[in-house]
């Protein structure tokens, strides 16, 4: 039986390339970046959860950040091609003219790869990472997130949570308890103290302890200043630990609980709802709703005093003194006296007797 002979490619321009070409040619274009592809250590950026449409994601993060970072660090300059030099008019210097064209399609390219934001695989489903140049994360995500909680508008449909990125390390416990005291220091060493707290996420890794970090990380917090305490309720510094495969993403945030968790869908709903009353009304919301249940208080203290005086002494006309006393024991009873556990047993025996004489 014969086996095919494998014919040598033709170099004629009608036939496609093979698969192998289209593959290396892709994998090659995804590579020449200005800059890492991929989440690794060393960068920084934003870390942005999505509900299941990345790609939309992606879009709604470069509208938003590019929105607050040109109001925060101005626009983004960019080289035109039509503003580059393109050589003198005469066809004598065409040479020159070409090689400066080239460098300027260089200079062009290489800006547009270093761009302010950058999107990068972050290595896990629904969540996307952008990486940042020549800005603080930490400081435009919170006028982000500031702004949306004073206008109260909706500007997201796709991003859930948008957290900074101020630093990353490799996820082993000995590489972040080393990025970790020198990370640390500008937050929490002394002269520097606050309350803190520690946020722990992790995907895609199992190699790492949630309670082992935290305890660690902790205890640098504490070892840069005795001062650093533990507040979990509303703590003025949030640290943030994300680990995604090999990579642990670190930031410290503030009004981490103010601003929802940095939700960008919670954050409205949570500044539409307190914010719609004037600062008087709440107040008054507030009297009238202490009023109601102070009225209705003292109602549930007399329906039972009440409820007592109809059992009780039903055809004697002094109900009016009677409640009164009732009532005093009441409230002194709850100190303990014993003089007026007394009087209530006295009370009580001459119920029973006026029942007893309605039953006869």
């Amino acid at each position: 039986m014969a086996t095919p002979v494998q014919q040598p490619p033709q170099s004629s321009g009608g036939k496609r390339k093979g698969k192998a070409q289209y593959v290396q040619a892709k994998r090659a274009r995804r590579c020449d970046g200005g800059g890492p592809r991929q989440l690794e250590p060393g960068l920084q950026g934003i870390l942005i959860t999505c509900n299941m449409n990345e790609r939309k994601c992606v879009e709604e993060a470069y509208s938003l950040l590019n929105e607050y970072g040109d109001d925060m660090y101005g626009p983004e300059k960019f080289m035109d091609k039509d503003q580059q030099p393109s050589g003198s008019e005469g066809e004598d210097d065409d040479v020159e003219a070409a090689l400066r064209k080239e460098v300027g399609d260089i200079k062009a390219s290489t800006e547009m790869k270093l761009r302010r934001f950058q999107s990068v695989e972050s290595g896990a489903n629904n969540v996307v990472f952008i990486r940042t140049l020549g800005i603080e994360p930490e400081k435009l995500v919170h006028h982000i997130l500031q702004d949306m909680y004073q206008t109260k508008k909706k500007k997201t449909r796709v991003i859930l949570r948008m957290l900074p990125i101020s630093g990353t390390c490799k996820a082993f416990l000995e590489d972040m308890k080393k990025y970790a005291e020198t990370f640390l220091e500008p937050w929490f060493k002394a002269p520097n103290k606050g309350t803190f707290q520690i946020v722990y996420k992790s995907r895609n890794n199992s190699h790492m302890n949630r309670e082992e970090v935290i305890k660690e990380l902790a205890g640098i917090v504490g070892s840069l200043n005795s001062e650093n305490k533990v507040d979990l309720s509303n703590p003025q510094y949030t640290v943030v630990v994300e680990i995604i495969k090999a990579v642990c993403c670190l930031s410290v945030v503030k009004d981490y609980m103010l601003f929802r968790k940095y939700n960008l869908q919670e954050v409205v709903k949570s500044a539409k709802d307190p914010s719609q009353l004037n600062p008087k009304q709440p107040a008054q919301a507030g009297n009238g709703k202490e009023a109601k249940l102070e009225s209705g208080d003292k109602s549930n203290e007399n329906d039972p005093a009440e409820g007592k005086n109809q059992q009780v002494v039903p055809e004697n006309n002094e109900d009016l003194g009677q409640t009164k006393p009732r009532s005093e024991i009441q409230v002194v009873n709850e100190g303990g006296a014993k003089p007026e556990l007394e009087s209530q047993v006295t009370e009580r025996s001459e119920s029973n007797e006026n029942d007893l004489s309605e039953e006869k």
